[in-house]
């Protein structure tokens, strides 16, 4: 359940279709819900070498800055992105 974020974690942004990729590839044949690092490793270290996933584009993570600056004065404070990440 928490392999995009993993994914993400590492700099690597795949698109859900490629993430669904992913995940077939380091399942196991009964899905149990876990991923056994064994298989995930060697598929994570792939797809790193390989820089298989773009990262988010500069202007895309500009625009959600801006989208949530309300003020519009160009920037966030501390507090506003802190309430963004645990309240909303």
């Amino acid at each position: 359940r928490v392999i995009g974020s993993l994914v993400r974690s590492l700099g690597c942004f795949p698109t859900e279709a490629e993430l669904q990729e992913l995940l077939a590839k380091v399942e196991e044949e009964e899905p149990t819900g876990y991923i056994h690092l064994e298989k995930f490793l060697p598929v994570m270290t792939k797809i790193l070498l390989n820089r298989s996933y773009q990262p988010i584009p500069e202007d895309v993570l500009l625009h959600a800055f801006e989208a949530l600056d309300a003020s519009k004065c160009g920037y966030i404070t501390k507090e506003e992105l802190v309430k963004y990440l645990t309240e909303e």
